[in-house]
């Protein structure tokens, strides 16, 4: 049984990622089609890993910003339900720490671009709080840099 589950959960970050390299191809909708059937065959009861991964991409896809919003809070909370359902040392658990602080500055970016500056601070703070989870390398660096940016754009507001 655990076996079929893990296979089953490799097919998905499969799909997964392909509707990713769709997506960072420019072909929005497309990908946005592939999250969407992903996410209804998941369902809410789905891996949270998962359901934290496609809510994040499907953010990412919204041409609305409410409805970037709406992903990007399911997306957190998803992260928060792995972290309540696994063990702190499993290795998904460590992957979601590490994405914290780009899922709170993906909302504090929601958040100001429906002009709503406090709630955007309170994200890009807790953005900025989370960020020693990341590593020193590409990934880390961008996630530190672009909360630099919007923390400059908000005292700009």
């Amino acid at each position: 049984m655990v076996e079929q589950q893990e296979a089953s959960g490799d097919r998905l970050t499969t799909r997964i990622g392909q509707a990713v390299m769709l997506l960072h191809a420019g072909d929005r909708e497309e990908a946005r089609n592939r999250f969407g059937a992903l996410w209804s065959e998941l369902g809410v009861e789905g891996d949270a890993l998962h359901r934290c991964t496609l809510a994040h991409y499907l953010a990412d896809t919204q041409d609305d910003p409410g409805d970037e919003l709406a992903w990007d809070l399911r997306a957190l909370t998803a992260a928060e339900a792995l972290s309540d359902e696994r063990p702190a040392e499993h290795p998904d658990a460590l992957a979601v720490r590490a994405f914290s602080p780009s899922l709170h500055l993906n909302l504090a970016a929601d958040y100001l671009k429906l002009q709503r500056p406090d709630p955007a601070r309170v994200h890009l703070r807790r953005a900025r709080a989370a960020a020693d989870a990341l590593v020193d390398d590409g990934y880390g660096g961008g996630v530190r840099a672009a909360i630099e940016r919007l923390e400059l754009r908000l005292r700009q507001q």
